[in-house]
């Protein structure tokens, strides 16, 4: 096993005169409980195989050489179908041999989750599958890599925590954010005083599209859709294809992104899917990730009787303990402005010119060795390492369920219209029922964890 990788399995592929690759042996057997040997590859199974996957979350996995993809998993057979030629055609063209087939489906997660070779699972499912997924992966001894934004509620962030550290399993919230140098840099910069104390910060997403120009007909369920399935715990809805996904299309980034997106009984929209990660930032930039503000103020316009219903406009104000104001919008474009008394430094996302600062030379500024260094690293480079390592990764289930806190409170205070007080040690509006109940989904599973 000391071989290098590629070399050992050409040589156990052609001792034993297979086309395919042998079965690994799970890494429980060969290190520790609750470790994996550093020797020994990281055995993943993919549950949810759609566009995000297909862009962001399996490349990955595939390129990795320390990394062994032996499931896919998902309700729609076609696309479980395309995902696991995709990742048979890679190990194929891998070795050489001109075949694999040891990639296994499953269409119910709860079969992966069974499995005993399956170390660590990457769930990239519809936002409504995401909490209840991520508890019982870790009620199964699974690590979880899980798709931004790990909750839909408070109540389904916190159970994830809890489970997460009562099963002693390894989470990464799934965010490239840190892993992008600009915003890295503007945190060190921020941190480490250099713009002087912190003021205010700005912080914009992009608008969700328009409410649909009328709300479609129901449509017969394709038949290699589980409809059922796929809408789990959410209120029961008659299927039309603007409300999940596109029929055996949408598998990359150049066409249009499903309906589900839009609606709020899987989704709260791009105030906390786009949220999770310029909010992420703003937490980062200001040493907040384990805790929040005391004070939210909201407003919003949300679409009424029509399928697609999540906010169009919203602004969310936010006031910390230390007094620092955090003022969020979806303003059309990603960007966080953090603003202090000696001057203020900008981060765009996508834009080759969207690193700006009051001060120029800021933006070639570095930490010196007795300043504060944040780490930069692939978001799946940081999942695995910990898998192998037990550390916790740059976002936890802790620090990625109070970033989608954050989101959620400020929906509530946007959809109510109320300025609302927010205890971040108990996690509870103060004085305030209405906006309490909202903490919960009303068809959250029963969380046992």
């Amino acid at each position: 096993m000391n071989m290098n990788r590629r070399a050992f399995l050409r040589t156990t592929i052609a001792a034993t005169g297979a086309a395919s690759f042998p079965a690994l042996l799970p890494a429980r057997l060969l290190g520790a409980d609750g470790a994996v040997t550093p020797n020994n590859r990281v055995n993943v199974a993919m549950i949810g195989t759609g566009r995000q996957v297909f862009y962001a979350n399996l490349p990955w996995f595939l390129w990795s050489e320390d990394v062994q993809v032996v499931a896919v998993c998902d309700v729609d057979s076609w696309r479980m179908e395309q995902a696991k030629k995709k990742v048979e055609e890679n190990y194929a063209n891998k070795t050489g041999f001109g075949s694999y087939k040891g990639c296994a489906t499953h269409r119910d997660f709860r079969e992966v989750l069974a499995r005993k070779d399956v170390d660590a699972v990457m769930i990239s499912t519809p936002d409504h599958w995401h909490a209840y997924m991520a508890v019982e992966a870790a009620k199964a001894g699974k690590d979880i890599a899980l798709e931004k934004p790990i909750s839909l509620s408070y109540a389904e962030g916190r159970a994830i925590a809890d489970a997460v550290k009562k099963h002693g399993r390894v989470f990464r919230t799934d965010t490239e954010v840190r892993s992008t140098q600009r915003f890295q840099r503007l945190c060190e910069i921020v941190r480490n005083g250099r713009i002087g104390q912190v003021k205010r910060v700005l912080a914009g997403v992009p608008k969700d599209p328009p409410p649909l120009a009328e709300n479609p007909a129901p449509m017969p369920v394709p038949p290699e859709l589980d409809y059922a399935l796929w809408q789990g715990n959410a209120p029961e809805r008659p299927y039309t294809e603007k409300r999940v996904h596109y029929r055996q299309a949408g598998l990359d980034y150049s066409g249009k992104g499903p309906g589900w997106m839009h609606i709020s009984d899987y989704s709260l929209g791009v105030i906390l899917n786009w949220g999770t990660h310029i909010l992420d930032i703003t937490q980062w930039a200001l040493n907040t990730e384990r805790t929040g503000p005391v004070e939210i103020e909201g407003q919003g316009e949300f679409p009424k009787d029509n399928l697609w219903d999540v906010a169009q406009r919203f602004e969310v104000r936010y006031r910390y303990a230390s007094g620092i104001e955090v003022i969020y919008t979806n303003a059309g474009r990603p960007f966080v402005r953090v603003e202090g008394a000696e001057g203020w430094i900008e981060n765009t996302w996508f834009q080759s010119d969207g690193f700006k600062a009051s001060d120029p030379a800021l933006l070639k500024w570095k930490p010196g060795p007795s300043e504060l260094q944040l780490p930069c690293i692939s978001e799946k480079e940081d999942f695995i390492n910990c898998v192998r390592s037990r550390k916790e990764t740059i976002i936890p289930a802790e620090v990625g369920h109070r970033t989608a806190a954050m989101c959620q409170i400020g929906f509530i205070a946007a959809r109510l219209g109320q300025k609302l007080q927010w205890n971040p040690a108990a996690e509870k509006f103060s004085g305030n029922d209405e906006a309490n109940k909202m903490l919960s989904r009303p068809l959250s599973a029963p969380w046992t964890i």
